[in-house]
């Protein structure tokens, strides 16, 4: 079995493949502070309530984007599971070009992500990943990465709120029902999801008017992703499986 895992600013997002086919997977919560031995319990732990054991794996690929967790992070890898994780960075095999002025800044995650879509969906295709970041990064026809948009979170933006504001409360981030909300809890829920999903179309039409685009494939992902996408019809898809698949096809090419 493959273990692909998504090391986020949120959660650690952990995909076990056999083959191409998907048969587990499970998340913590990102913390830096934890072990190797703490990292490597934890992971055979959740691989068991899978019904897998630490040996059914047989290979291991990490994206991060929290430098400072992955020493004890490999390290739990190679000491429990006998095997050196594939790292995404310089020098991977990845089948995209990435065409932006400093392709060294790209975020391993954003790269997983712009494979995984052009893999599965082809090109032009633009990525929506809706994370602690929300990101927007389009990869041409060719299977150039050639540009990205970044934003703040629905996450960050609520925590803005509630931090920055002395009476704001901490709210559950959904949609209500109407745009026009009767209590402070439904106006910032309404400012945020509505204000998201106009930021999200805007992006969106605006990328194609700039590239010139007629029809442009739009996948979508993240935790919050699927909520977005139920309201914007420009969103083609919603991959909730988008980087943990894209982590796989990157092992895969380099395993050939």
């Amino acid at each position: 079995m493959l273990l692909a895992i998504d090391v986020g600013n949120t959660n650690i997002t952990f995909g076990g493949y056999e083959g191409d086919r998907m048969t587990c997977t499970f998340r913590m919560t990102t913390k830096q502070q934890r072990t190797s031995d703490e990292y490597g319990i934890s992971i055979s732990e959740m691989l068991k309530l899978s019904g897998y054991t630490r040996e059914s794996v047989s290979g291991v690929i990490i994206a991060s984007v929290v430098p400072g967790l992955m020493h004890s992070l490999t390290s739990s890898i190679e000491k429990y599971f006998n095997t050196k994780p594939m790292i995404v960075g310089p020098g991977l095999k990845t089948g995209i070009k990435i065409v932006t002025e400093n392709p060294k800044e790209l975020g391993a995650d954003r790269v997983v992500d712009a494979v995984s879509a052009y893999e599965k969906y082809g090109g032009p295709v633009l990525v929506l990943d809706f994370g602690t970041a929300t990101t927007y990064d389009l990869v041409n026809e060719k299977g150039e990465f050639c540009a990205g948009i970044t934003a703040p979170g629905i996450r960050i933006s609520a925590n803005a709120l509630t931090e920055g504001t002395a009476k704001l409360p901490e709210i559950e981030i959904k949609k209500p029902e109407s745009i026009l909300a009767q209590n402070t809890v439904q106006s910032m829920q309404a400012g945020l999801v509505y204000g998201q999903i106009g930021q999200t179309k805007y992006i969106i039409n605006r990328v194609k008017k700039e590239k010139g685009y007629d029809s442009l494939h739009v996948v979508a992902t993240g935790g919050l992703g699927s909520m977005i996408a139920k309201e914007v019809e420009e969103i083609s898809v919603y991959d909730r499986n988008l980087t943990l698949d894209g982590l796989r096809i990157i092992y895969e090419k380099n395993t050939r």
